[in-house]
């Protein structure tokens, strides 16, 4: 005997039915947040690093009422065409231009002779030397600048450039030397071998390979010691007799009020920075594309 059989709608076959969907709006946004989570903290961490920049350049071109340039006013070039409006001002960029120059030749040079002697050569008191370069950096300023004060009252050296130019040689020494040291260390030794199996000697080999792969580590510390030496306040303030530089004007104008003119100094110190950097950045790539 059969069994009736039953009747049963089937559904039709539709393949939407096995495509996952998609997901939605908030989930692709967080998706896409976790994907591009490093990229997003180097903007804002370049943010926050460049908006005390950016407000110096834009009270650049304040016209303040008053003494104090805290507060927009109106738009004006004032500023830009009159930045020595207050002599002293340019005498003291010019006292700091000065120092800040003779002191990165003179750190450079004996930086890089120190690195080099670091890196190079084996020698009684290698341990010690490099202890002593790092203290400069990791002491005080305030430290520092007192130290040297006591050193140069009991010497009886008159205060002035000569005392502010000893003291940041001597700070600038150990960015110098920390710099180059880097550059030395990674230098690959077996081109300098390469060109003495070439027949060069010493003096040729230092001059036409090692120097030209040492140089842009050179030029970084310089640059380096150059804007440690300019914008130093603390120390100079202790060492600088009635010498006044930049920072020390600065900090004498804040009291009665900072004239725009210091920030087009500051926005032009700044911009000078950036184009080196853009200059250095255009002839890297040109000598890669040779």
């Amino acid at each position: 005997m059969s069994t009736p059989t039953v009747d049963r709608a089937v559904a039709p076959f539709d393949p939407r039915d096995h495509v996952a969907k998609k997901p939605g709006a908030v989930v692709r946004g967080l998706r896409w947040v976790r994907e591009h989570i490093i990229g997003i903290a180097a903007v804002l961490a370049l943010f926050y690093l460049f908006l005390p920049i950016a407000i110096v350049v834009i009270f650049s071109f304040n016209k303040p009422v008053g003494r104090q340039n805290v507060a927009w006013n109106e738009f004006s070039l004032d500023a830009w065409t009159n930045i020595c409006r207050d002599p002293t001002i340019c005498e003291s960029v010019g006292v700091s231009l000065q120092i800040a120059f003779v002191a990165t030749i003179i750190a450079t040079l004996l930086g890089t002779l120190i690195s080099f002697a670091l890196v190079r050569h084996r020698f009684r008191g290698r341990t010690a030397t490099n202890l002593l370069i790092f203290l400069p950096m990791a002491t005080p300023e305030v430290v520092l600048g007192a130290s040297l004060l006591a050193l140069f009252l009991n010497l009886g050296a008159p205060l002035g450039f000569g005392t502010i130019l000893i003291a940041h040689v001597m700070f600038c020494i150990s960015f110098v030397v920390v710099t180059v040291k880097a550059r030395l260390a990674g230098l690959d030794p077996r081109l300098e071998q390469a060109a003495m199996d070439l027949y060069a000697d010493e003096r040729s080999t230092f001059r036409y390979v090692t120097l030209p792969l040492v140089l842009p580590g050179i030029i970084s510390a310089g640059l380096l010691a150059f804007s440690l030496s300019f914008d130093d306040f603390i120390i100079t303030n202790f060492n600088n007799g009635t010498l006044v530089t930049f920072p020390l004007y600065v900090w004498g104008a804040a009291q009665r009020g900072i004239p725009p003119q210091v920030n087009v100094i500051g926005s032009l110190m700044f911009f000078g920075a950036l184009a080196i950097v853009v200059i250095a950045q255009i002839v890297g790539a040109a000598r890669r594309k040779k």
